[in-house]
Protein backbone atom coordinates (compact mmCIF):
# COMPACT_ATOMS: atom_id res chain seq x y z
CA UNK A 1 0.00 0.00 0.00
CA UNK A 2 1.40 3.62 -1.46
CA UNK A 3 2.56 5.75 1.94
CA UNK A 4 1.09 9.11 1.86
CA UNK A 5 4.87 10.10 2.92
CA UNK A 6 5.71 9.30 -0.80
CA UNK A 7 3.17 11.83 -2.73
CA UNK A 8 4.28 15.79 -3.76
CA UNK A 9 4.32 17.79 -0.80
CA UNK A 10 1.54 20.14 -2.21
CA UNK A 11 -0.86 17.30 -2.01
CA UNK A 12 0.17 15.95 1.51
CA UNK A 13 0.01 19.20 3.23
CA UNK A 14 -3.80 18.92 1.61
CA UNK A 15 -4.33 15.63 3.23
CA UNK A 16 -2.81 16.71 6.79
CA UNK A 17 -5.58 19.59 6.51
CA UNK A 18 -3.84 22.96 5.12
CA UNK A 19 -6.07 23.32 2.12
CA UNK A 20 -9.27 24.81 2.89
CA UNK A 21 -11.89 22.31 3.77
CA UNK A 22 -14.55 21.38 1.59
CA UNK A 23 -17.70 19.33 1.95
CA UNK A 24 -17.48 15.37 0.47
CA UNK A 25 -18.31 15.17 -2.91
CA UNK A 26 -18.92 11.58 -3.75
CA UNK A 27 -18.62 8.69 -1.82
CA UNK A 28 -14.97 8.92 -2.37
CA UNK A 29 -14.64 12.01 -0.51
CA UNK A 30 -16.25 9.92 2.82
CA UNK A 31 -13.50 7.11 2.44
CA UNK A 32 -10.87 9.04 1.97
CA UNK A 33 -12.03 11.44 5.33
CA UNK A 34 -11.89 8.44 7.43
CA UNK A 35 -8.32 7.85 6.45
CA UNK A 36 -7.80 11.41 6.94
CA UNK A 37 -7.93 11.30 10.80
CA UNK A 38 -5.02 8.58 10.69
CA UNK A 39 -2.30 11.52 9.39
CA UNK A 40 -3.33 14.56 11.73
CA UNK A 41 -0.35 14.03 13.95
CA UNK A 42 3.14 15.39 13.08
CA UNK A 43 5.06 12.72 14.55
CA UNK A 44 3.09 10.12 12.89
CA UNK A 45 3.81 11.58 9.23
CA UNK A 46 7.06 10.64 9.65
CA UNK A 47 5.87 6.33 9.26
CA UNK A 48 6.98 5.96 13.07
CA UNK A 49 4.14 4.17 15.11
CA UNK A 50 3.70 5.85 18.45
CA UNK A 51 1.93 3.15 20.20
CA UNK A 52 -0.54 4.46 23.73
CA UNK A 53 -2.13 7.33 21.68
CA UNK A 54 -4.86 6.96 19.45
CA UNK A 55 -4.38 8.40 15.75
CA UNK A 56 -7.75 7.87 15.10
CA UNK A 57 -9.65 8.75 18.80
CA UNK A 58 -12.88 8.36 17.92
CA UNK A 59 -12.38 4.41 16.76
CA UNK A 60 -9.61 3.90 18.82
CA UNK A 61 -6.30 1.93 17.86
CA UNK A 62 -4.28 -1.20 18.82
CA UNK A 63 -2.07 -0.47 22.43
CA UNK A 64 0.70 -2.42 21.54
CA UNK A 65 2.89 -3.17 18.65
CA UNK A 66 1.73 -6.74 18.19
CA UNK A 67 -1.60 -6.33 19.18
CA UNK A 68 -3.08 -6.94 15.99
CA UNK A 69 -0.71 -9.15 14.94
CA UNK A 70 -1.39 -11.46 17.07
CA UNK A 71 -4.79 -11.24 17.36
CA UNK A 72 -4.60 -11.74 13.17
CA UNK A 73 -3.02 -14.92 13.87
CA UNK A 74 -5.32 -16.22 16.31
CA UNK A 75 -8.12 -15.49 14.63
CA UNK A 76 -6.62 -17.58 11.39
CA UNK A 77 -5.29 -19.98 14.18
CA UNK A 78 -8.13 -22.35 15.39
CA UNK A 79 -9.76 -25.58 16.38
CA UNK A 80 -10.21 -25.96 12.40
CA UNK A 81 -6.11 -26.39 12.23
CA UNK A 82 -6.29 -29.05 14.78
CA UNK A 83 -8.98 -31.57 12.99
CA UNK A 84 -9.52 -29.92 9.93
CA UNK A 85 -6.90 -29.70 7.93
CA UNK A 86 -5.10 -33.18 9.17
CA UNK A 87 -8.32 -35.43 7.57
CA UNK A 88 -8.32 -33.08 4.27
CA UNK A 89 -4.51 -34.81 4.45
CA UNK A 90 -5.91 -38.19 5.21
CA UNK A 91 -9.19 -37.79 2.73
CA UNK A 92 -6.81 -36.64 -0.35
CA UNK A 93 -3.86 -38.60 -0.68
CA UNK A 94 -1.64 -37.70 2.31
CA UNK A 95 1.37 -35.72 1.83
CA UNK A 96 0.10 -34.97 -1.45
CA UNK A 97 -2.53 -32.48 -0.66
CA UNK A 98 0.77 -29.84 0.33
CA UNK A 99 1.38 -29.49 -3.34
CA UNK A 100 -2.83 -27.84 -4.42
CA UNK A 101 -3.03 -26.46 -0.40
CA UNK A 102 0.44 -24.66 -0.80
CA UNK A 103 -0.56 -23.43 -4.23
CA UNK A 104 -3.79 -22.70 -3.20
CA UNK A 105 -2.23 -20.66 -0.24
CA UNK A 106 0.06 -18.39 -3.00
CA UNK A 107 -2.64 -17.43 -5.80
CA UNK A 108 -5.99 -17.33 -3.24
CA UNK A 109 -5.04 -17.18 0.06
CA UNK A 110 -2.67 -14.42 0.64
CA UNK A 111 -3.75 -11.97 -2.16
CA UNK A 112 -7.00 -12.31 0.07
CA UNK A 113 -6.13 -11.56 3.15
CA UNK A 114 -3.33 -8.45 2.00
CA UNK A 115 -6.40 -6.83 0.17
CA UNK A 116 -8.55 -7.23 2.53
CA UNK A 117 -6.14 -6.04 5.64
CA UNK A 118 -5.27 -2.93 3.25
CA UNK A 119 -9.09 -2.08 2.72
CA UNK A 120 -9.57 -1.68 6.31
CA UNK A 121 -6.37 -0.35 6.95
CA UNK A 122 -6.88 2.98 4.62
CA UNK A 123 -10.97 3.28 5.30
CA UNK A 124 -10.10 3.11 8.72
CA UNK A 125 -13.65 1.31 8.93
CA UNK A 126 -15.35 -2.00 9.18
CA UNK A 127 -17.02 -4.25 6.66
CA UNK A 128 -19.97 -2.83 6.83
CA UNK A 129 -18.99 0.28 5.69
CA UNK A 130 -15.66 0.57 3.91
CA UNK A 131 -17.08 0.10 0.49
CA UNK A 132 -17.18 4.01 0.19
CA UNK A 133 -15.77 3.81 -3.29
CA UNK A 134 -18.15 1.21 -4.38
CA UNK A 135 -21.75 2.11 -2.05
CA UNK A 136 -22.98 -0.76 -4.40
CA UNK A 137 -21.41 -3.42 -2.89
CA UNK A 138 -21.79 -2.19 0.28
CA UNK A 139 -24.37 -5.66 0.88
CA UNK A 140 -20.54 -7.29 0.52
CA UNK A 141 -20.54 -6.50 4.08
CA UNK A 142 -24.07 -7.40 5.20
CA UNK A 143 -23.56 -10.79 3.86
CA UNK A 144 -19.91 -10.89 6.29
CA UNK A 145 -22.33 -9.06 9.01
CA UNK A 146 -24.51 -11.72 8.80
CA UNK A 147 -21.89 -14.37 8.47
CA UNK A 148 -19.41 -13.68 11.10
CA UNK A 149 -22.67 -13.49 13.80
CA UNK A 150 -24.24 -16.94 12.47
CA UNK A 151 -20.66 -18.67 12.61
CA UNK A 152 -19.96 -16.95 16.02
CA UNK A 153 -23.26 -18.56 17.56
CA UNK A 154 -22.50 -22.26 16.56
CA UNK A 155 -18.54 -21.78 17.20
CA UNK A 156 -18.93 -21.09 20.96
CA UNK A 157 -20.94 -24.16 21.28
CA UNK A 158 -17.51 -25.71 20.12
CA UNK A 159 -16.04 -23.76 22.91
CA UNK A 160 -19.07 -25.21 25.31
CA UNK A 161 -17.89 -28.30 24.36
CA UNK A 162 -14.31 -28.09 24.90
CA UNK A 163 -15.28 -26.45 28.44
CA UNK A 164 -17.56 -29.79 28.99
CA UNK A 165 -14.79 -32.00 28.67
CA UNK A 166 -12.53 -29.57 30.67
CA UNK A 167 -14.44 -30.23 33.85
CA UNK A 168 -15.05 -33.55 32.84
CA UNK A 169 -11.50 -34.10 32.65
CA UNK A 170 -11.02 -33.10 36.88
CA UNK A 171 -12.15 -36.77 37.82
CA UNK A 172 -10.12 -39.91 39.28
CA UNK A 173 -10.52 -41.62 35.92
CA UNK A 174 -11.87 -40.60 32.90
CA UNK A 175 -15.38 -40.87 32.08
CA UNK A 176 -14.89 -41.87 28.80
CA UNK A 177 -12.00 -44.36 29.40
CA UNK A 178 -14.15 -47.74 30.18
CA UNK A 179 -17.48 -49.32 29.16
CA UNK A 180 -19.24 -49.13 32.77
CA UNK A 181 -21.29 -46.20 33.35
CA UNK A 182 -25.22 -45.70 32.40
CA UNK A 183 -24.66 -44.31 28.45
CA UNK A 184 -22.52 -47.13 27.66
CA UNK A 185 -24.51 -49.56 24.85
CA UNK A 186 -24.10 -52.91 24.35
CA UNK A 187 -22.28 -52.02 21.37
CA UNK A 188 -19.53 -50.78 23.75
CA UNK A 189 -16.06 -51.81 22.37
CA UNK A 190 -14.76 -53.07 25.74
CA UNK A 191 -18.05 -54.72 25.80
CA UNK A 192 -17.23 -56.30 22.90
CA UNK A 193 -13.47 -57.22 23.01
CA UNK A 194 -11.94 -59.82 19.95
CA UNK A 195 -10.84 -63.05 20.79
CA UNK A 196 -9.58 -66.12 19.03
CA UNK A 197 -11.81 -68.52 20.29
CA UNK A 198 -9.61 -71.26 19.11
CA UNK A 199 -8.96 -73.42 21.92
CA UNK A 200 -10.81 -75.26 24.49
CA UNK A 201 -13.06 -75.10 26.13
CA UNK A 202 -13.51 -71.91 24.06
CA UNK A 203 -17.04 -72.49 21.89
CA UNK A 204 -17.73 -70.66 18.87
CA UNK A 205 -21.27 -69.58 18.24
CA UNK A 206 -22.86 -69.22 14.89
CA UNK A 207 -23.47 -65.10 15.71
CA UNK A 208 -20.11 -64.73 15.86
CA UNK A 209 -19.86 -64.56 19.84
CA UNK A 210 -16.80 -66.93 21.61
CA UNK A 211 -18.10 -68.43 25.27
CA UNK A 212 -16.55 -70.13 27.71
CA UNK A 213 -19.10 -71.99 29.35
CA UNK A 214 -21.58 -70.15 30.33
CA UNK A 215 -19.14 -66.57 29.90
CA UNK A 216 -18.94 -64.06 27.09
CA UNK A 217 -15.35 -63.83 26.34
CA UNK A 218 -15.77 -61.60 23.19
CA UNK A 219 -16.32 -62.22 19.32
CA UNK A 220 -14.10 -64.41 17.04
CA UNK A 221 -15.99 -62.76 13.90
CA UNK A 222 -17.39 -59.09 14.48
CA UNK A 223 -18.63 -59.09 10.67
CA UNK A 224 -20.92 -62.29 11.49
CA UNK A 225 -22.39 -60.90 14.82
CA UNK A 226 -23.16 -57.52 13.47
CA UNK A 227 -24.96 -59.04 10.42
CA UNK A 228 -27.00 -60.86 12.94
CA UNK A 229 -27.80 -58.53 15.95
CA UNK A 230 -27.32 -55.49 13.90
CA UNK A 231 -24.82 -54.35 16.67
CA UNK A 232 -22.15 -52.00 15.98
CA UNK A 233 -19.15 -51.58 17.98
CA UNK A 234 -18.10 -48.36 19.44
CA UNK A 235 -15.16 -46.88 21.39
CA UNK A 236 -16.06 -45.37 25.04
CA UNK A 237 -15.19 -42.23 24.04
CA UNK A 238 -17.41 -42.27 20.90
CA UNK A 239 -20.34 -42.79 23.40
CA UNK A 240 -19.31 -40.67 25.54
CA UNK A 241 -19.43 -37.46 22.68
CA UNK A 242 -22.44 -38.81 21.39
CA UNK A 243 -24.79 -40.38 24.37
CA UNK A 244 -23.53 -38.42 27.15
CA UNK A 245 -22.19 -35.07 26.30
CA UNK A 246 -24.01 -34.46 23.53
CA UNK A 247 -26.95 -36.51 24.25
CA UNK A 248 -28.21 -36.82 20.90
CA UNK A 249 -31.79 -36.90 19.52
CA UNK A 250 -31.84 -40.75 17.53
CA UNK A 251 -34.92 -39.05 15.61
CA UNK A 252 -32.44 -36.13 13.85
CA UNK A 253 -33.41 -32.49 14.06
CA UNK A 254 -37.45 -33.51 13.75
CA UNK A 255 -37.25 -34.18 17.54
CA UNK A 256 -35.09 -31.21 19.25
CA UNK A 257 -36.07 -31.83 22.80
CA UNK A 258 -35.69 -29.41 25.80
CA UNK A 259 -32.87 -27.46 26.58
CA UNK A 260 -29.76 -29.71 28.33
CA UNK A 261 -28.63 -27.93 31.52
CA UNK A 262 -25.07 -28.58 31.67
CA UNK A 263 -24.66 -27.77 27.88
CA UNK A 264 -26.38 -24.61 28.32
CA UNK A 265 -23.77 -23.55 31.48
CA UNK A 266 -21.17 -24.55 29.38
CA UNK A 267 -22.14 -22.12 26.37
CA UNK A 268 -23.20 -18.90 29.44
CA UNK A 269 -19.84 -19.76 30.41
CA UNK A 270 -18.33 -19.48 26.86
CA UNK A 271 -19.93 -16.26 25.89
CA UNK A 272 -19.05 -14.43 29.49
CA UNK A 273 -15.57 -15.47 28.62
CA UNK A 274 -16.08 -13.90 25.77
CA UNK A 275 -18.07 -10.97 27.00
CA UNK A 276 -15.46 -10.28 29.55
CA UNK A 277 -12.43 -10.38 27.57
CA UNK A 278 -14.34 -7.77 24.84
CA UNK A 279 -15.43 -5.57 27.56
CA UNK A 280 -13.84 -2.94 26.11
CA UNK A 281 -12.98 -3.76 22.75
CA UNK A 282 -9.93 -4.16 21.59
CA UNK A 283 -8.15 -2.65 24.71
CA UNK A 284 -8.93 -5.75 26.68
CA UNK A 285 -8.93 -8.29 23.56
CA UNK A 286 -5.84 -7.12 22.42
CA UNK A 287 -3.85 -7.72 25.53
CA UNK A 288 -5.65 -11.15 26.31
CA UNK A 289 -4.34 -12.54 22.62
CA UNK A 290 -0.75 -12.13 23.99
CA UNK A 291 -1.86 -15.76 26.01
CA UNK A 292 -4.62 -17.55 24.19
CA UNK A 293 -2.43 -16.76 20.61
CA UNK A 294 0.81 -18.59 22.25
CA UNK A 295 0.03 -20.97 24.75
CA UNK A 296 -1.54 -23.33 21.96
CA UNK A 297 1.71 -23.33 20.75
CA UNK A 298 3.57 -24.34 23.80
CA UNK A 299 1.08 -27.33 24.29
CA UNK A 300 1.76 -28.39 20.73
CA UNK A 301 5.07 -28.65 21.35
CA UNK A 302 4.37 -30.63 24.54
CA UNK A 303 2.45 -32.83 22.67
CA UNK A 304 4.59 -33.37 19.78
CA UNK A 305 6.87 -34.63 22.29
CA UNK A 306 4.33 -37.28 23.93
CA UNK A 307 3.21 -38.36 20.75
CA UNK A 308 6.13 -39.42 19.00
CA UNK A 309 7.58 -41.36 21.98
CA UNK A 310 4.29 -43.16 21.81
CA UNK A 311 4.56 -46.85 20.40
CA UNK A 312 3.52 -47.00 16.99
CA UNK A 313 3.25 -43.17 17.25
CA UNK A 314 5.24 -43.18 13.07
CA UNK A 315 3.37 -45.29 11.68
CA UNK A 316 0.75 -42.40 12.08
CA UNK A 317 3.30 -40.42 10.55
CA UNK A 318 4.60 -42.08 7.56
CA UNK A 319 0.52 -42.41 6.93
CA UNK A 320 0.53 -38.43 7.16
CA UNK A 321 3.48 -37.58 5.06
CA UNK A 322 3.65 -40.01 2.50
CA UNK A 323 2.19 -38.75 -0.72
CA UNK A 324 -0.23 -40.25 -3.34
CA UNK A 325 0.51 -38.53 -6.19
CA UNK A 326 -2.40 -39.99 -8.47
CA UNK A 327 -5.00 -38.05 -6.22
CA UNK A 328 -3.37 -35.36 -7.53
CA UNK A 329 -5.94 -35.77 -10.67
CA UNK A 330 -9.08 -35.52 -8.55
CA UNK A 331 -10.62 -31.97 -9.03
CA UNK A 332 -12.64 -32.79 -5.52
CA UNK A 333 -8.66 -32.69 -4.28
CA UNK A 334 -7.87 -29.04 -5.65
CA UNK A 335 -11.59 -27.84 -3.99
CA UNK A 336 -10.82 -29.16 -1.16
CA UNK A 337 -7.28 -27.27 -1.14
CA UNK A 338 -9.19 -23.85 -1.93
CA UNK A 339 -11.92 -24.31 0.71
CA UNK A 340 -9.66 -25.19 3.68
CA UNK A 341 -7.79 -22.13 2.66
CA UNK A 342 -10.61 -19.84 2.84
CA UNK A 343 -11.46 -21.28 6.63
CA UNK A 344 -8.41 -21.67 7.60
CA UNK A 345 -7.42 -17.99 6.70
CA UNK A 346 -10.19 -16.88 7.45
CA UNK A 347 -10.38 -14.77 4.33
CA UNK A 348 -14.21 -12.89 3.22
CA UNK A 349 -15.70 -13.50 6.77
CA UNK A 350 -14.94 -9.60 7.21
CA UNK A 351 -12.95 -10.09 10.71
CA UNK A 352 -9.92 -9.10 8.86
CA UNK A 353 -11.17 -6.02 7.70
CA UNK A 354 -12.78 -5.27 10.92
CA UNK A 355 -9.03 -5.67 13.23
CA UNK A 356 -6.90 -3.74 10.45
CA UNK A 357 -9.33 -0.69 10.62
CA UNK A 358 -8.06 -0.36 13.95
CA UNK A 359 -4.49 -0.07 12.55
CA UNK A 360 -2.28 3.00 12.22
CA UNK A 361 -2.12 4.27 9.09
CA UNK A 362 1.67 3.37 8.71
CA UNK A 363 1.19 -0.47 9.93
CA UNK A 364 2.91 -2.19 7.81
CA UNK A 365 0.65 -4.75 6.58
CA UNK A 366 2.44 -6.46 3.68
CA UNK A 367 4.53 -7.87 6.54
CA UNK A 368 1.72 -8.75 8.82
CA UNK A 369 0.33 -10.86 6.15
CA UNK A 370 3.53 -12.65 5.38
CA UNK A 371 3.69 -13.43 8.87
CA UNK A 372 0.31 -14.89 9.71
CA UNK A 373 -0.43 -16.80 6.23
CA UNK A 374 2.56 -18.49 7.10
CA UNK A 375 2.56 -19.23 10.59
CA UNK A 376 -1.13 -20.62 10.09
CA UNK A 377 -0.08 -22.90 7.05
CA UNK A 378 2.78 -23.83 9.35
CA UNK A 379 0.38 -24.81 12.51
CA UNK A 380 -1.79 -26.60 10.16
CA UNK A 381 0.94 -29.14 8.95
CA UNK A 382 2.79 -28.95 12.49
CA UNK A 383 -0.58 -29.81 14.60
CA UNK A 384 -1.03 -33.04 11.49
CA UNK A 385 1.95 -34.72 12.97
CA UNK A 386 0.75 -34.30 16.39
CA UNK A 387 -2.67 -35.89 15.38
CA UNK A 388 -1.50 -38.49 13.16
CA UNK A 389 1.35 -39.51 15.92
CA UNK A 390 -1.76 -40.55 18.67
CA UNK A 391 -3.63 -41.78 15.94
CA UNK A 392 -0.92 -44.11 14.79
CA UNK A 393 -0.74 -45.19 18.84
CA UNK A 394 -4.36 -45.90 18.88
CA UNK A 395 -3.89 -47.53 15.47
CA UNK A 396 -1.46 -50.00 17.35
CA UNK A 397 -3.55 -50.72 20.24
CA UNK A 398 -6.45 -51.27 18.78
CA UNK A 399 -4.49 -53.76 15.91
CA UNK A 400 -5.81 -52.19 12.88
CA UNK A 401 -4.87 -50.25 10.22
CA UNK A 402 -4.25 -46.27 10.45
CA UNK A 403 -7.11 -45.58 8.09
CA UNK A 404 -9.75 -47.14 10.31
CA UNK A 405 -9.16 -44.70 13.04
CA UNK A 406 -9.26 -41.52 11.75
CA UNK A 407 -12.85 -39.64 12.03
CA UNK A 408 -13.90 -36.77 10.23
CA UNK A 409 -15.14 -33.21 11.67
CA UNK A 410 -15.19 -32.26 15.21
CA UNK A 411 -14.79 -35.98 16.18
CA UNK A 412 -10.96 -35.95 15.82
CA UNK A 413 -10.88 -33.46 18.63
CA UNK A 414 -13.54 -34.98 20.60
CA UNK A 415 -13.23 -39.01 20.11
CA UNK A 416 -9.95 -39.59 18.66
CA UNK A 417 -7.73 -37.81 21.09
CA UNK A 418 -9.85 -38.32 24.42
CA UNK A 419 -9.50 -42.44 23.49
CA UNK A 420 -5.59 -41.84 23.15
CA UNK A 421 -5.10 -39.97 25.79
CA UNK A 422 -7.48 -42.33 27.98
CA UNK A 423 -4.90 -44.54 27.26
CA UNK A 424 -1.83 -42.97 28.62
CA UNK A 425 -0.45 -42.61 32.16
CA UNK A 426 -1.42 -39.20 33.75
CA UNK A 427 -4.43 -39.11 31.69
CA UNK A 428 -6.19 -36.63 33.29
CA UNK A 429 -3.71 -33.90 32.92
CA UNK A 430 -2.98 -34.87 29.41
CA UNK A 431 -7.09 -34.35 28.72
CA UNK A 432 -7.18 -31.38 30.72
CA UNK A 433 -3.99 -29.82 28.73
CA UNK A 434 -5.42 -30.44 25.52
CA UNK A 435 -8.94 -28.55 26.21
CA UNK A 436 -7.02 -25.68 27.41
CA UNK A 437 -5.37 -25.49 24.25
CA UNK A 438 -8.75 -26.17 22.25
CA UNK A 439 -10.57 -23.62 24.48
CA UNK A 440 -7.80 -20.99 23.91
CA UNK A 441 -7.85 -21.57 20.41
CA UNK A 442 -11.41 -21.21 19.84
CA UNK A 443 -11.65 -18.12 21.76
CA UNK A 444 -9.60 -16.19 19.42
CA UNK A 445 -11.71 -16.66 16.57
CA UNK A 446 -14.69 -16.22 18.31
CA UNK A 447 -13.20 -12.61 19.47
CA UNK A 448 -12.47 -11.22 15.88
CA UNK A 449 -16.43 -12.61 14.93
CA UNK A 450 -17.47 -10.69 17.68
CA UNK A 451 -15.45 -8.04 16.61
CA UNK A 452 -16.72 -7.95 13.45
CA UNK A 453 -20.58 -7.82 14.56
CA UNK A 454 -19.80 -4.76 16.87
CA UNK A 455 -18.02 -3.18 14.49
CA UNK A 456 -20.40 -2.76 12.10
CA UNK A 457 -22.83 -1.86 14.23
CA UNK A 458 -20.74 1.33 15.84
CA UNK A 459 -19.45 1.88 11.77
CA UNK A 460 -22.65 1.95 10.86
CA UNK A 461 -24.55 3.79 14.26
CA UNK A 462 -21.78 6.24 15.49
CA UNK A 463 -23.58 6.64 18.45
CA UNK A 464 -23.13 3.48 19.79
CA UNK A 465 -20.01 4.32 20.16
CA UNK A 466 -20.14 5.71 23.65
CA UNK A 467 -21.65 3.11 24.97
CA UNK A 468 -19.73 0.09 23.82
CA UNK A 469 -19.85 -2.02 26.87
CA UNK A 470 -23.38 -2.32 27.10
CA UNK A 471 -23.60 -3.01 23.24
CA UNK A 472 -20.95 -5.99 23.82
CA UNK A 473 -23.02 -7.27 26.72
CA UNK A 474 -26.54 -7.12 24.58
CA UNK A 475 -24.74 -8.96 21.45
CA UNK A 476 -23.51 -11.25 23.66
CA UNK A 477 -26.56 -12.09 25.40
CA UNK A 478 -28.54 -12.14 21.85
CA UNK A 479 -26.12 -14.63 20.57
CA UNK A 480 -26.50 -16.78 23.45
CA UNK A 481 -29.94 -16.96 23.70
CA UNK A 482 -29.93 -17.79 19.90
CA UNK A 483 -27.43 -20.55 20.50
CA UNK A 484 -29.59 -22.32 23.08
CA UNK A 485 -31.15 -24.17 21.00
CA UNK A 486 -27.89 -25.86 19.98
CA UNK A 487 -28.13 -27.10 23.36
CA UNK A 488 -30.70 -29.40 23.15
CA UNK A 489 -30.51 -33.40 21.96
CA UNK A 490 -31.58 -32.24 18.32
CA UNK A 491 -28.75 -28.98 18.59
CA UNK A 492 -25.59 -31.28 17.03
CA UNK A 493 -27.99 -31.48 13.64
CA UNK A 494 -28.67 -28.21 13.68
CA UNK A 495 -25.36 -26.86 14.47
CA UNK A 496 -24.02 -29.46 11.34
CA UNK A 497 -26.74 -27.67 8.87
CA UNK A 498 -24.98 -24.19 10.00
CA UNK A 499 -21.79 -25.11 9.80
CA UNK A 500 -22.60 -26.73 5.93
CA UNK A 501 -24.21 -23.25 4.78
CA UNK A 502 -22.77 -20.76 6.52
CA UNK A 503 -19.39 -20.84 5.73
CA UNK A 504 -19.36 -22.17 2.23
CA UNK A 505 -20.24 -21.42 -1.24
CA UNK A 506 -21.43 -18.28 0.70
CA UNK A 507 -17.35 -17.22 1.20
CA UNK A 508 -16.65 -17.67 -2.08
CA UNK A 509 -19.15 -15.60 -3.74
CA UNK A 510 -17.74 -12.82 -1.46
CA UNK A 511 -14.58 -13.65 -2.48
CA UNK A 512 -15.08 -13.26 -5.87
CA UNK A 513 -17.01 -10.03 -5.65
CA UNK A 514 -14.60 -8.42 -3.21
CA UNK A 515 -11.99 -8.49 -6.00
CA UNK A 516 -14.46 -7.63 -8.90
CA UNK A 517 -15.40 -4.85 -6.62
CA UNK A 518 -11.59 -3.79 -5.23
CA UNK A 519 -9.48 -4.57 -8.69
CA UNK A 520 -12.25 -3.26 -11.49
CA UNK A 521 -14.44 -0.79 -9.54
CA UNK A 522 -12.76 0.94 -7.31
CA UNK A 523 -9.97 2.39 -10.52
CA UNK A 524 -13.46 3.18 -12.43
CA UNK A 525 -14.79 5.33 -9.82
CA UNK A 526 -11.59 7.10 -9.28
CA UNK A 527 -11.86 7.77 -13.03
CA UNK A 528 -15.01 8.95 -13.08
CA UNK A 529 -14.32 11.43 -10.14
CA UNK A 530 -11.09 12.89 -11.14
CA UNK A 531 -12.91 13.70 -14.49
CA UNK A 532 -16.00 15.14 -12.53
CA UNK A 533 -13.77 17.30 -10.62
CA UNK A 534 -11.01 18.41 -13.26
CA UNK A 535 -8.46 17.16 -11.11
CA UNK A 536 -5.33 15.59 -12.54
CA UNK A 537 -4.94 13.93 -9.23
CA UNK A 538 -7.47 13.03 -7.31
CA UNK A 539 -6.36 12.61 -3.71
CA UNK A 540 -9.63 9.68 -2.69
CA UNK A 541 -7.72 7.87 -4.88
CA UNK A 542 -4.80 7.11 -2.76
CA UNK A 543 -3.48 3.52 -2.33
Amino acid sequence: MTSPRTLPSANHEDLRGSAPQQGPRNSLDTLASSSKRCLVPDDVSDGRQHFGVDENPERGNWTGEYDFLLSCLGYAVGIGNIWRFPYMCYRNGGGAFFVPYLTMLCFAGMPLFFMELSLGQFSSNGPLTCWGFAPLFKGLGVAQLIISAIVSIYYNMIIAWSLYYFFASFTSSLPWADCTHWWNTPGCNLKLPDAQCTEAPLHKYLNGTCYNSTTFVGLWNYAVFRNKTGISRHSPSEEFYNYRMLNISPGGISEMGAVQWELAFCLFVAWFITFVCMIRGIKTSGRVVYFTAVFPYVVLVILFGRGVSLPHAWDGVYFYIVPKWDRLKDAKVWNDAAVQIFLSLSDCWGGLIALSSYNRFHNNVLRDTLVVTLVNCLTSIFAGFVIFSFIGFMAGEMNTEVENVVDKGPGLAFIVYPDAVARMAGAQFWAVLFFVMLITLGLDSQFTMLETVLTSIMDQFKAFRRHKTKLTLATCVVLFLLGLPLCTRGGPYLLQLMDTYAGGWSLLIVGVLECVAVSWLYGQFCHISSHQNHSPDNRQCLG
